[in-house]
């Protein structure tokens, strides 16, 4: 059966289907010894030699959904032309190749999924699929409740205007602030771009939610297999109900903390014969 050569490299494991057409894009796959490098080409997996770079494109055995506590450090990337670490090199004894689903900058830490499943990473990271993911940001400096107001409602970026977010102010620090900051979108360097926009410099950036999944007890550098009803359960694309919140509700805000109201006076009290 001919199928489009991006959706085959990603049902084998090799990487996501938009890593895929980067891969064609380059002039890194042949299909019978003949490379290509039209999006549109077509090859059968049972009868074609498809392969990468000259090696063999074989059908993943098992499909693995990782959770990874990714550390400040490590690229989210299969190489890197700087030689840093990456974070598939703290994956040790899953034998299959896998690759990260969306990114975490090098700097940035928290929840990473990394997978072999190709075609579930490309549902996940379609636009289509509003999925919220939480990060806890620390800012230096004070934050103005003007700022959240405009981080909420949504920020104009270069490559466009965001969505609406969910805001919240974690906590007040003498010379940092924390920020609970959900997005539905995945666009490159998202939140310290939409931070910048609004005058916020971030110091610290983790992610701690991507839908219904939470790092639970892992320290970084550790991870988990997810089980297939947690990743059935996190491909699931969101209820009508859930779409028509979205919809309607309007974003949440944090005020900045009020200074305490000082206690009423008592009333003085008349004496008798006091005029």
């Amino acid at each position: 059966m001919m199928e489009r050569l991006q959706k085959i490299i990603s049902a084998a494991g090799i990487t996501s289907r938009r890593a895929s057409e980067e891969l064609i894009l380059a002039g890194r796959i042949a299909v019978n010894g003949v490379v290509v490098t039209e999006l549109g080409s077509k090859a059968d997996p049972l009868k074609d030699q498809i392969t990468l770079d000259g090696q063999l494109i074989k059908p993943a055995e098992k499909l693995y959904y990782v959770l990874l506590h990714k550390p400040a450090g490590y690229v989210t990337s299969l190489k890197d032309p700087q030689g840093r670490q990456l974070v598939t090199e703290l994956i040790k004894d899953i034998g299959e190749r896998l690759f990260p689903v969306g990114r975490l900058d090098y700097n940035s830490e928290g929840l990473l999924l990394l997978t072999n499943d190709g075609e579930w990473a490309n549902r996940l990271m379609h636009p289509r699929h509003q999925v919220d993911k939480e990060y806890h940001v620390r800012v230096r400096g004070k934050i103005d409740p003007q700022q959240i107001k405009k981080l909420a409602e949504g920020v104009e970026l270069e490559d466009g205007p965001t969505g609406t977010s969910t805001i919240r102010l974690l906590k007040n620090d003498q010379s940092n602030d924390w920020l609970s900051v959900t997005i539905r979108e995945g666009r490159n360097r998202q939140v310290r771009r939409m931070c910048a926009a609004v005058g916020l410099f971030v110091v610290r950036l983790r992610r701690i939610r991507y839908g219904n999944l939470t790092l639970g007890g892992l320290q970084p550098g550790e991870y988990r297999l997810l089980s297939k009803e947690e990743a059935q359960a996190l491909d699931a694309p969101p209820s009508v109900k859930q779409r028509e919140q979205r919809t309607a509700a309007p974003a949440k805000t944090a005020t900045a903390p009020q200074p305490p109201t000082p206690p009423k006076r008592p009333p003085r009290r008349k004496i008798i014969g006091q005029k």
